[in-house]
């Protein structure tokens, strides 16, 4: 798991009250954290598709994690498509790179997640 902190903007995006989050590199479940490593980590780690600056990999990386609850975090959802956007990355790529990635086997089919969110938002 690739544990790191969530800063206080986007907290209310993680479910819980921990002050982090874990990312399973393999699964791409994202759990919450209770004791997130200080320094972020390098999210390039997880794949390539993965954006390299923080301010889109934390987005990016919550994201991922409330996909498998598209209905339900929808405004969420949007709200981290627009903050992944601004910080320069395109997040339906990274999604699209991430379902091509061999070494991923998400718990939720990426492509079929990916066309459901285009279709909400």
């Amino acid at each position: 798991m690739l544990s790191f902190a969530v800063p206080d903007d986007l907290r209310e995006y993680l479910p819980g009250e921990e002050p982090g989050a874990a990312l399973c590199p393999r699964c791409l479940a994202v759990r919450p954290a209770g004791d997130p490593p200080a320094e972020l980590p390098e999210f390039t780690t997880v794949s390539d598709a993965f954006p390299s600056t923080t301010d889109a990999a934390v987005p990016m990386a919550l994201l991922v994690g409330l996909l498998p609850s598209l209905a339900r975090y929808r405004s969420e959802l949007s709200a981290l498509l627009e903050r992944v956007e601004r910080a320069g990355t395109d997040p339906l790529l990274v999604l699209d790179r991430l379902a091509d990635d061999p070494d991923v086997d998400a718990d939720f089919d990426l492509r079929v997640r990916r066309r459901q969110l285009t279709q909400l938002l």
